[in-house]
Order: C-alpha cells, then sequence, then structure tokens
C-alpha cells in the first residue's frame, strides 16, 4: 500500500483506511480540497468514480494533490476582481466605438466582455458553493448579491434585445449607465466575499 498526499507518505495503514474512497473521504474531514489523483501512475476515468472509491488500496499506488478550500477561493476570487476589471475596460471601449459609430469593433469588444462577465459569475457561484457561502448574505447597497446577479441577467437581456434589434442607442444607454454600476456592486460583492473567506 503505497499512498502519497501532497508529496509526503500517508499511513492509511495505521489510520484505518483500505479504500480509495476512505482516504478521499479522510482528506475531506481535514478540509482538504482534491485537485489531482493520480492511481498506479494513470489519472482515474471519473465516470467509474463509485467503482474507484471502493478500490482497496493494497492493489494501487495513490498519488494525491489537494488544495486548502480559503486558499483556492481567495485566488480565485483575485481572479474575478482582475477580469471584471477587464470586462468594464472592454465595455469602456464597446461603448465609445457606438458612440464613433464603429459598430463591428465594438460587437467584438462586447464579445469579450459577456465571456469575461459570465466567467465571473460562474466563478462566484462555484467559490460560494464550495465554502457553502450562501450568496444572499453577502449585501451590497442594501441588496443581496442574489438580487444584483438577477438585476445583471436582466440587463444581459436588454443587451441582447438591443443586439436583436440593432439598437445602438438603447445598447449604448445601457452599457454606458446600468453595467457600469453593476460591475461596481459585483466587485463590492467580490470584496466582501474575500472577508468572509479571511
Amino acid at each position: 500500500m503505497n499512498v502519497v498526499v501532497d508529496d509526503q507518505a500517508l499511513e492509511a495503514e495505521k489510520l484505518g483506511l483500505t479504500t480509495i474512497g476512505q482516504v478521499l473521504s479522510h482528506l475531506q474531514r481535514e478540509n482538504r480540497l482534491v485537485v489531482h489523483v493520480l492511481i498506479d501512475g494513470k489519472e482515474p476515468d471519473l465516470a467509474g468514480l463509485p467503482a474507484i472509491r471502493q478500490s482497496n488500496l493494497r492493489d494501487h499506488i495513490l498519488y494525491i494533490e489537494t488544495a486548502e478550500p480559503r486558499l483556492m477561493a481567495t485566488q480565485v476570487l483575485g481572479e474575478v476582481s482582475q477580469q471584471l476589471d477587464e470586462a468594464d475596460r472592454l465595455r469602456a471601449d464597446a461603448v465609445d466605438l457606438l458612440q464613433a459609430n464603429s459598430n463591428t469593433k465594438a460587437m467584438e469588444k462586447l464579445a469579450g466582455c459577456f465571456t469575461t462577465w459570465q466567467h465571473a459569475e460562474e466563478s462566484i457561484r462555484k467559490v460560494a458553493q464550495l465554502l457553502r457561502v450562501d450568496l444572499a448574505r453577502i449585501k451590497v447597497d442594501n441588496q443581496p448579491f442574489t438580487l444584483i446577479l438577477t438585476n445583471f441577467a436582466d440587463q444581459f437581456r436588454n443587451i441582447r434585445n438591443a443586439l436583436e434589434n440593432r439598437d445602438f442607442i438603447s445598447l449604448t444607454d445601457t452599457l454606458s449607465y446600468e453595467t457600469t454600476e453593476t460591475t461596481r456592486q459585483w466587485k463590492e460583492a467580490v470584496e466582501e466575499m474575500r472577508k468572509i473567506v479571511d
């Protein structure tokens, strides 16, 4: 039986751990997030996870890398904050281009902005899930973050409708005023999440 966790041998037998699943559960109880697993030098097929978890340790060499969830969350939230800065820059560029009637170039900037906003929202939701943080507890301007996310979804629909109708005046107004406020609220919410994580 050979179990290595974060380059340190784990004495699984002394801990009474006999299956891969027991090792994974042990690490979870120690508040470690498993980020990479090798079984006999190969990455396992996660489709067969239930069978893998029941595998006896004696039959395998197990290598596991973990991360501390709070440290990982802090890093992700830092990246989200940078992404929001980039989205805001792209949004401002799109507004400038729309005002200059360079609609095609504005759409390119806007596409990058949409991708960044969606990635930021997904990251925030995953961090909240990882740390079991209720996004409704995070308040910005006396509004729960869940409401801010809902408002953003509405703005996103307004932007999409303006694009479909080629209503560049409404699009410019939404990007100039509403999404600027939403970005500010998102950044403040990310900072509130970081305080909770710390």
